[in-house]
């Protein structure tokens, strides 16, 4: 019984930043959104990385946030991919799971590594903006 009561909690606590992951970084979608004068978010994940999770939860957040409170992330696109995808990630020269970057006017201007905190990534689109 105690096996299997460990293996619960194991399981819920895997659970517990469970988020739905998929790469949705398209270079069409990239090129357009940048070509409108739209700042663009890419975050990258691996599978199992619960700090990877909690960042996907932010910015899930954050883009909410700007359709229903107007904070003026509604011009932002974003996207996300797994790191593991080495033509991705070459392309934006990401080694680490949960980097974000931020483009302004086809310019990177922010970059992180490992960061969840919710101030903070937010702090970093407002001054993108």
């Amino acid at each position: 019984m105690k096996k299997v009561l460990i293996f619960f909690l194991f399981f819920f606590a895997l659970n517990a930043n469970a988020v739905e992951k998929e790469t949705t970084f398209n270079q069409k979608l990239f090129n357009e959104a940048q070509s409108k004068g739209k700042i663009v978010v890419v975050s990258s994940w691996i599978k199992y990385c619960s700090s990877c999770a909690g960042q996907m939860k932010i910015l899930k957040k954050a883009k909410i946030d700007g359709e229903l409170n107007d904070i003026n992330f509604n011009n932002i696109e974003y996207f996300s991919f797994d790191v593991s995808n080495k033509k991705i990630a070459d392309l934006f020269n990401v080694q680490y799971q949960t980097t974000l970057i931020i483009f302004k006017n086809n310019k990177e201007v922010y970059r992180s590594l490992g960061e969840t905190t919710k101030d903070l990534i937010y702090e970093a689109i407002k001054s993108s903006i």
